[in-house]
């Protein structure tokens, strides 16, 4: 199976986005604008994320979102896998296995010594894929606050 991995630039921008959608959308939690605004900057050029449109022949059959941080935890440079998408008629062919396999070693290459990544839990063929990669359940609780510029002024 020959895939591409092509840099998303500003020109990917609509593709990417309805990509983003649709796995959104699947996943149970669609974009909302805040979302669409990210695939925007991802697009153009966003710093700390990097990000590519898989091909086959020459068709967009899916992309892969790798974001950047950093945890004294964990020695220094760590990120997730943000997004991992494919469209449904690639699924079960081994395309995840390959498109994985790409996000690791860029992953590598980029310094990242833990890569994290979400996974729904009733998503069964993920939860196997990316076990066999190597990715372990931590036991612990991810948790979220959405932060608001006003916040800052309230500390």
């Amino acid at each position: 199976m020959n895939l591409q991995f092509d840099p998303v630039c500003a020109a990917d921008a609509e593709a990417l986005l309805h990509m983003a959608r649709a796995f959104h959308q699947e996943d149970g939690h669609p974009l909302d604008s805040g979302g669409e605004m990210a695939v925007a900057q991802i697009a153009t050029g966003e710093p700390f994320a990097r990000a590519w449109i898989v091909r086959q022949a020459d068709d967009a059959i899916g992309y892969v979102v790798l974001t950047l941080g950093y945890s004294i935890e964990y020695g220094g440079r760590d990120g997730f896998i943000d997004d991992l998408y494919l469209v449904p008629a690639v699924r079960g062919s081994g395309v995840g296995r390959q498109v994985l396999h790409f996000a690791l070693s860029e992953a590598t290459a980029l310094g990242i010594k833990t890569l994290h990544l979400e996974v729904e839990t009733d998503n069964e063929s993920a939860i196997r894929l990316y076990r066999s990669a190597g990715f372990e359940v931590t036991g612990r609780t991810l948790m979220l606050c959405h932060l608001k510029p006003e916040d800052s002024t309230t500390a």
